[in-house]
């Protein structure tokens, strides 16, 4: 995917010129006479989202693209509708779009495909981006949300706990990462016993993957990913329109490594670790039962009161691991409650974080990144519904109030001396395509948070 990006210079480039109704008529009349004619004739009219692909002396000879008005409510990614309609070819942008770096990074992105079972439609389309973007950057972030999509996009027969430690493997070797793996039964020696106690009924073995780089005595940063890579729900199991789009329940994990591989492919002055529970929750005799209880790292316990209340489970004892080490920042994401998306739909995952700077911080870039967040608030007083007669606390409210937060208020129970704890609830899944944004796995919120860390660090 970072091939989308030319070199630069192309003298061949096809111009896209980008028109609103107000710009339109000045951008007509630098046409030439042919494409201006041609332009009148099929009625073209700049309305967001319509495109006219205009002859030239060998073929295309240039797009029009309408945009919104400039003090409408701007879809800054609507340039990623482009490539369902272009040719095979190079492009570039012969006028400014309203933000020209998100419009070359939705037109990449917007040329993303699933290709793994079936052979990919072929069109050779390239841009030639803005000498004001920095390509490079462009195309890291680019290389880092496919990686994310690919891996969620891949169904669980071939995205089990092993596949997805070959993927945090692969990228540890790309940038010699160092990396450690806690398989099975190890998992009680090393001390992760909810991890294993949600695992452990799966063929694939469930384990502990934890990849660490960069220099010693930089600041901290520890990234912590929920890798369900498939939920039943366990022995509470899910209805089969639930369980469809279990194969996305590794989205965290997924996220967390595009992140990474962002972060050391910038050379970032951090010290990262990236801590990934990779399991399957699944049925079998060696299933986790309703009303287990279970002693986690930290030492508290837990009774279980839903077992497809899994993924908060596996993240407690990694976020008490990477609490471990104090970092300064401690962030983690997963596919978590489905109280998040009918609040907040599956576009808009919120953050949960008691450091006011860094929601702000976050809120910002997360706009200015159009990955867009919203922060909820880690409500104290619903903390007593997590209450357990017989545990230190419930994996579950029994009232079936305020899901998201319960579970951030549940995993804020494992952080102690981290500096500042970001957790993030998303989706990880588009389900009906938006330019730039195909149906299927996506990469919310690293984005955001990259850019974020870029202004911390880089």
């Amino acid at each position: 995917m970072s091939s989308i990006f030319t070199a630069g210079g192309s003298a061949d480039a096809i111009p896209i010129w980008f028109v609103t109704a107000a710009s339109y008529p000045e951008v007509r009349q630098r046409l030439d006479a042919p494409a201006r004619a041609f332009a009148d004739a099929a009625g073209f009219e700049p309305k967001p989202g319509q495109h006219l692909l205009l002859p030239g002396k060998a073929g295309i000879g240039g797009v029009l693209f309408g945009l919104e008005a400039a003090d409408d409510a701007k879809d800054l990614f609507l340039a990623g509708r482009l490539p369902q309609h272009l040719p095979a070819g190079v492009f570039r942008f012969a006028n400014d779009p309203h933000d020209a770096r998100l419009a070359a990074l939705a037109f990449a992105l917007g040329c993303y495909g699933f290709a793994r079972y079936r052979k990919p439609e072929g069109r050779a389309i390239k841009l030639d981006p803005p000498q004001s973007v920095d390509r490079e950057d462009l195309a890291r972030v680019v290389a880092a949300v496919t990686l994310a999509r690919d891996l969620i996009n891949t169904p669980a027969n071939d995205m089990g706990p092993v596949q997805l430690e070959e993927a945090a493997r692969a990228l540890a070797a790309r940038y010699r990462a160092d990396i450690r793996v806690t398989v099975g039964d190890d998992l009680l020696r090393e001390n992760y016993p909810l991890v294993h106690a949600v695992g452990r009924a799966s063929a694939g073995a469930p384990r502990m993957i934890e990849l660490t780089w960069g220099e010693a005595g930089d600041p901290r940063v520890s990234l912590v990913g929920k890798g369900v890579c498939f939920d039943s729900g366990g022995l509470d199991i899910k209805s089969d329109s639930a369980m469809l789009l279990m194969k996305k329940d590794m989205g965290g994990a997924a996220t967390v490594l595009a992140l990474a591989q962002m972060i050391m492919d910038r050379k970032l002055k951090v010290r990262l670790a990236v801590h990934i529970p990779a399991v399957e929750n699944a049925i079998s005799g060696a299933a986790y039962r309703p009303r287990d209880v279970y002693r986690s790292r930290k030492g508290l316990t837990v009774e279980i009161g839903n077992t497809d209340a899994e993924g908060r489970l596996v993240l407690a004892d990694a976020l008490a691991r990477a609490d471990e080490s104090a970092p300064e920042l401690l962030i983690d994401m997963g596919t978590l409650t489905g109280a998040a998306r009918v609040a907040l739909g599956p576009d808009l995952p919120p953050f949960y974080t008691q450091d006011q700077a860094l929601a702000e911080a976050l809120a910002r870039h997360a706009t200015a990144e159009n990955d867009p967040l919203w922060r909820l608030p880690l409500w104290q007083p619903y903390d007593a519904m997590l209450d357990s007669k017989v545990a230190d606390l419930n994996n579950v409210a029994s009232n079936g109030f305020a899901g998201s937060i319960l579970c951030a208020l549940f995993l804020q129970r494992f952080v102690e001396r981290a500096k500042a704890w970001l957790h993030l609830d998303i989706f990880a899944w588009t389900p009906t395509a938006k330019p730039g944004r195909p149906e299927g796995g996506e990469c919310q919120a690293a984005r955001a948070v990259y850019a974020l860390l870029v202004e911390r660090y880089g």
